[in-house]
């Protein structure tokens, strides 16, 4: 059912999907540019469309009852973000207890404009050793889809430069708030990584 309210909804709205789903087990997946509302309503209406079902990070204090139980029914994960593990390990672990798993995260972490993107992603990849996978909603042409495989190789500027080299040929809804597309750790030393 969700398949087809996905595609119709896609159809009418004149969006068209590129690519193909990486045949992985495991990977995180990164949204870019994230300047808008409606990247989440097109992105969750792509995912129908080809029948993924990703997995999300949340704060484990939303995860109270009744809503924790539907809350991972739709992909949730709950993390404690006041544990003695941090949140790169408690998702890696995750990872590592699961045969399949598809983890999605938008690295500005807002809409507004910012100075670099949020590490965690990167950094729950290299620790759970699983590739990052770019999907893309390109306003200008209309089409939203799967972008390259990127397997971390801890080395982060270089790592980067290919995400970028990617996400630089996409037109967010708003061009005037994307920001560089950077880590905190190419302009400053490494300190903890921002999940």
């Amino acid at each position: 059912m969700l398949h087809l309210i996905g595609r119709t909804l896609m159809w009418l709205a004149g969006w068209k999907i590129e690519g193909d789903e990486p045949q992985l087990p495991k990977f995180v997946v990164i949204v870019a540019p994230h300047t808008t509302n409606w990247d989440l309503p097109v992105l969750l209406f792509a995912s129908f469309v080809v029948r993924i079902k990703g997995s999300w990070l949340g704060k484990h204090t939303i995860f109270w009852w009744p809503l924790g139980p539907l809350l991972r029914a739709f992909g949730g994960i709950p993390l404690n973000r006041g544990a003695s593990r941090n949140l790169v390990q408690q998702a890696a672990d995750v990872f590592d207890a699961r045969d399949e798993m598809i983890l999605g995260l938008a690295p500005e972490g807002t809409r507004a404009k910012r100075p670099y993107w949020r590490s965690g992603f990167y950094y729950i990849a290299l620790q759970a050793r699983v590739p990052i996978v770019l999907i893309f909603a390109d306003y200008a042409r209309k089409v939203c889809g799967w972008g390259p495989v990127i397997y971390p190789t801890g080395s982060v500027t270089e790592d980067m430069d290919k995400i970028r080299a990617f996400y630089e040929t996409i037109t967010p809804y708003a061009p005037d708030k994307v920001g560089p597309m950077r880590l905190r750790e190419e302009i400053t030393p490494p300190a903890d990584a921002e999940a």
